[in-house]
């Protein structure tokens, strides 16, 4: 008679895993509006990619760039019809991030209402975590 393994006990069910925080980037309709204008100007992109560099006084200073491509890693969001990507590196920096396009007297730019910086360079050009 041939012998019989013993049962194992059968473990219990993992517990089930909290779903994982929906982190976002967006943009204000004017930001939205001056992205959409230029891409459509550059005859070609996909969207607006945001990251974050190591650099200046404070540590850490804001790339922003036309994306051609998406990568598989990329974060992507949807603003205002304009698509947002963002690479892992960056996201923890960038969570909860609006993006505005100003205008003061004759300057024009992008300004960044991040949540999550601690401190500022003078200069504006840094940021630090």
């Amino acid at each position: 008679m041939p012998r019989r393994r013993p049962r194992r006990k059968q473990r219990p069910p993992a517990p089930s895993r909290l779903p994982d925080t929906t982190m976002a980037i967006s943009l204000t309709e004017t930001a939205a509006s001056h992205v959409a204008k230029f891409l459509t100007m550059r005859g070609k992109g996909v969207g607006l990619r945001l990251g974050v560099r190591t650099t200046g006084c404070s540590g850490l200073a804001y790339k922003l760039e036309y994306a051609d491509d998406i990568r598989p890693e990329d974060h992507q969001f949807k603003s205002h019809g304009v698509t947002v990507i963002v690479d892992p590196k960056s996201m923890p920096y960038l969570d909860g991030t609006q993006l505005d396009f100003t205008r003061e007297g004759l300057n024009e730019g992008f300004k960044f209402n991040n949540p999550n910086v601690k401190d500022e360079c003078g200069c504006g050009e840094s940021f630090n975590i």
